[in-house]
């Protein structure tokens, strides 16, 4: 870039030198429209035409304007006002200054524009050559351009002698770069505010799918280059983006409109639609949609869109032509912050009061005049020029002039001012740089990139009957924090209608879907897919779901939220829960009521044969043993996993281990041959073997909860979490089933082989059948445990100690309960005597019959067992023998017996009173 400042500094100077020497050797340069004598010169550029009639290009001439724009002489009114109004102030009184002007139109041409600036800065060679005579005044600032491509060109031009230039409508971000433009100044904010203001407000109501139609030049593309940008970083698509050419005549810019409104028409989902163009565009631009609607066959409602309305047109009625505001849809239009057009009234009720003669020395009214009918008055000339009055230009115009007018006082004030070239515009520029202003009672400054950002007013048009419609303000845009606050006047009430118009490219997604794109597709269009399972999104047109805590959370399919997961557990509400404990606090309750009844019947026949003292072991036993099955319900502890295994393990082991020294003492009293009786009579010890049984199984149990014991556990499930027990290792918990399994195998053995007791002695069929019960109980345990998952798995455990339990209780003791309370004279001794001896006969008779039925064997050493009590019978043609053994609970008769049956009887007799 620094090669070519040079370069272009150079041009720049020529093209002055040039215009310099065509403004002395011809007329092509226009004299000033409005001029006012002063001490000090105040400039002005203003588009007082729309366009310039353009024929031939060479030579070059002056181009002749073409279409008074009223707007623009409302803006020279309010110029002048303004320099007259501070000229009466003290601030200049007090310096003894006057400042003058000399205002030219630019006729909304860069051309002419530069033209214009030509006359600005012609004094260097005033008294070089040159005819002083014919030298004006130097100005010192100059306000204007409106458009920012004319004050771009002019900034270029007046920065070459830096001279002030104070813009109060050309808001393009380029011109806010000081290091092109530092001489460049405004009074209202850029582009880039402007752009971001409606980037908000459509953010604010949703709408993400919206064309753009803006002017080529400068302006236009600088404003369409922020607002893409910004638009696209707050997700907003652009629908469409039209440039219009600049100019507001010619084939081309007719062409151009035609296939705006076209595309248009054609994307009908961009409800809303940004321009930045100019009000002529937008003019011609309504009235092509509306014969594009006419020419679809379509009516006026076709082209209903949402205008967001730039400052180049938000405040002009002027565009509607014949439509009405209905036809249009709506218009939300952002301008620059209103002041108080007071003064500037007054200034025009002077002006009616003046009449037609009242022009003065500006050309630009007395064209106006010109243009009215024979007939129109000067008031109805002044109430049109009210109704073209933008307040926010106005004042934009007359805080320019109040900054001059404040950096002029302050020079003025160390020097006297009325000698020419006393102050250069550069110490202007300085001071305003510098140096705040007053205006209105209200202090202003210049940013350091020149600017005064006010924010934005946003308005709303309103139809009202009867006049032109009404511009509201509806809400009020803060640059500082990018935010827009909507006022809740009553006039603001159309307001709520803008919410219900949709302007997307795709309906949004509810809450539980998310958005897809398709690849080359904008962003903004996408479909709508559900959240997968476990997967949520709670608000609307989410990218992606967002995920749930799979821990403790899940989510089904197109879901908005998470749920917390239902912890469950086999709880004590439950209804087979209910049932279970019933059960194990009925079996309890039943075995403190046996326990108690054979504490009662200590000393009968029954209770001693079932056992005496040891009854009361197995009925402990199996207290334990219910109070664990109570513990398989709840919500788990770890010290409830650990207590409810080793206390069923422990206590039903001493259970098994008290019947099987009750098996092995039926069969060793019946059952075994007399030359191992001696043996197994050594062997039979029931405390030793009581204790070894059940400190083996406390040794595993103790190995069990060292090593890897039972935890309380959660599994977590997609829509709940269980909580159950984990038996930490499954090869201990194995092991102590296993081993009480392997004790009640062998109580069934030993119990089978002496079922033929007699039957009020007998507790073998008793026995074999709890242990076969129990057996297969836990048998169907092991596939129904292992298959079998959620709350109920605790539950079948449980069960099965329950059957386990009332199998021992309903066989072992029921029945001798029953005897008890019920058959009284059968639990007597000679009852007992009397069973026994029916039953020894009846054993003599059957073998006598086989003695005689079986053929003669040699072999003394096999022998007839008889199931009664120490009675052993040989087979035939041995002698006879018979065995009475005397526990400590019955007396011995060891004597062998040969011969008769009389002798058999007498054992007989013996072993009955046993």
């Amino acid at each position: 870039m620094a090669p070519v400042a040079p370069v272009m500094c150079l041009l720049l100077r020529l093209c002055v030198s040039v215009l310099g020497a065509v403004h002395g050797s011809q007329e092509d340069t226009r004299a000033a429209g409005a001029t006012a004598p002063g001490d000090l010169i105040i400039g002005g550029i203003f588009p007082i035409h729309e366009a310039v009639k353009r024929k031939d290009i060479f030579p070059p001439h002056l181009s002749q304007c073409d279409r008074f724009e009223k707007r623009g002489l409302t803006k020279v009114l309010a110029m002048i006002n303004a320099i007259e109004t501070m000229n009466e102030s003290p601030l200049l009184r007090d310096v003894g200054v006057t400042l003058g002007y000399r205002i030219h139109d630019s006729c909304s041409d860069v051309s002419t524009a530069l033209r214009a600036t030509a006359d600005f800065t012609q004094q260097d060679d005033c008294g070089q050559g040159s005819n002083a005579s014919t030298c004006a005044q130097p100005v010192i600032a100059v306000v204007g351009a409106s458009y920012s491509e004319m004050s771009i060109a002019v900034a270029r031009l007046l920065t070459l002698k830096m001279i002030p230039q104070i813009s109060y409508s050309s808001t393009a971000v380029i011109l806010s770069d000081k290091s092109r433009f530092p001489a460049f100044m405004r009074t209202i904010p850029n582009d880039k505010y402007q752009t971001a203001a409606m980037v908000r407000f459509l953010n604010d109501f949703g709408w993400n799918w919206v064309g753009i139609v803006t002017t080529d030049g400068d302006y236009g593309r600088s404003a369409l280059d922020s607002f893409v940008s910004q638009a696209s970083e707050k997700g907003i698509c652009m629908a469409f983006k039209v440039v219009i050419p600049g100019s507001v005549t010619g084939q081309d810019v007719n062409s151009a409109i035609r296939k705006a409104a076209a595309t248009i028409h054609k994307n009908h989902k961009a409800k809303a639609i940004v321009s930045f163009i100019k009000p002529t565009h937008m003019k011609h631009l309504l009235q092509e949609l509306r014969d594009e609607a006419e020419r679809q066959g379509q009516g006026t409602e076709s082209m209903r869109r949402v205008w967001v309305a730039s400052d180049n047109w938000s405040s002009s009625s002027s565009v509607q032509g014949t439509l009405t505001l209905q036809d249009m849809g709506h218009v939300v239009g952002f301008t620059f912050k209103r002041g108080n057009l007071s003064s500037f009234n007054q200034y025009l009720d002077r002006l009616e009061a003046a009449g037609r003669h009242g022009a003065g020395n500006n050309t630009f009214l007395e064209e106006f005049y010109t243009q009215l009918n024979a007939s129109s008055s000067v008031s109805e000339a002044v109430e049109n020029l009210r109704e073209y009055t933008h307040p926010h230009t106005t004042f934009n115009v007359e805080m320019a002039v109040s900054a001059v007018a404040h950096a002029v006082a302050f020079l003025c004030r160390s020097r006297d001012c009325k000698r020419p070239g006393a102050v250069q515009p550069w110490e202007v520029l300085n001071t305003m740089r510098i140096r705040g202003f007053k205006h209105r009672e209200q202090t202003y400054k210049f940013d350091k990139k020149g600017d005064i950002n006010l924010g934005y007013d946003v308005t709303l048009w309103r139809a009202e009957r009867g006049t032109t419609d009404v511009h509201d303000v509806v809400a009020e845009y803060h640059p500082l924090n990018n935010s827009i606050t909507y006022s809740n006047h009553s006039s603001s009430t159309q307001l709520p209608d803008l919410k219900h118009i949709i302007s997307k490219c795709s309906n949004s997604c509810t809450p539980g879907e998310f958005k897809k794109t398709a690849e080359g597709q904008h962003t903004c269009c996408y479909e709508c897919i559900n959240c997968p399972e476990n997967r949520y999104s709670n608000d609307t047109d989410m990218d992606q779901c967002l995920s749930c805590d799979t821990e403790t959370e899940w989510a089904g399919e197109g879901s908005s939220n998470c749920t917390l997961k239902t912890l469950e557990f086999f709880s004590w509400r439950d209804g087979f829960a209910v049932v279970l404990l019933t059960f194990a606090a009925l079996g309890i309750l039943l075995v403190l009521l046996v326990s108690a009844l054979f504490l009662q019947h200590r000393d009968t026949p029954i209770v001693k044969a079932a056992g005496g003292l040891l009854c009361q072991v197995i009925l402990f036993s199996l207290v334990g043993s219910f109070i664990s099955a109570i513990l398989f319900v709840g919500r788990p502890t770890s010290l409830q996993c650990k207590a409810r295994q080793v206390l069923f393990g422990v206590s039903f082991t001493l259970c098994v281990s008290c019947i099987l020294v009750k098996s092995l003492k039926i069969l060793l009293a019946f059952q075994f041959n007399p030359e191992l009786q001696g043996l197994l009579r050594r062997l039979y010890q029931p405390h030793v073997i009581i204790s070894g049984c059940v400190a083996l199984q406390l040794v595993t149990c103790i190995c069990w909860l060292i090593l890897k014991s039972p935890v309380n556990h959660v599994s977590r499930n997609s829509k709940t979490l269980l909580e159950n027990c984990h038996e930490g290792s499954h090869v201990a918990f194995g092991v102590m089933l296993g081993y009480i399994a392997v004790l009640a195998l062998v109580c069934f053995v030993c119990a089978y082989k002496g079922r033929k007791l007699p039957q009020k002695y007998n507790e073998a069929k008793f026995i074999t059948f709890s242990m076969l019960l129990y057996l297969i109980s836990w048998m169907l345990f092991v596939p129904v445990y292992v298959t079998t998952e959620g709350i109920y798995l605790p539950a079948v455990e449980m069960v099965v100690i329950l059957i386990s339990n009332y199998g021992i209780l309903s066989c072992h003791f029921f029945p001798k309960c029953y005897v008890i309370l019920f058959r009284k004279e059968q639990n007597t001794q000679s009852a007992f005597k009397k069973n026994l001896y029916e039953y020894s006969r009846k054993t003599t008779e059957s073998l006598s019959v086989s003695e005689t039925s079986l053929p003669e064997q040699k072999s003394s050493s096999q022998l007839f067992i008889i199931s009664t009590p120490s009675l052993y019978v040989p087979e035939a043609q041995s002698p006879k023998s018979g065995v009475v053994t005397n526990n400590n609970d019955s007396c011995s008769c060891t004597h062998f017996y040969r011969g008769t049956e009389t002798r058999q009887r007498s054992c007989l007799r013996r072993s009955t009173s046993l």
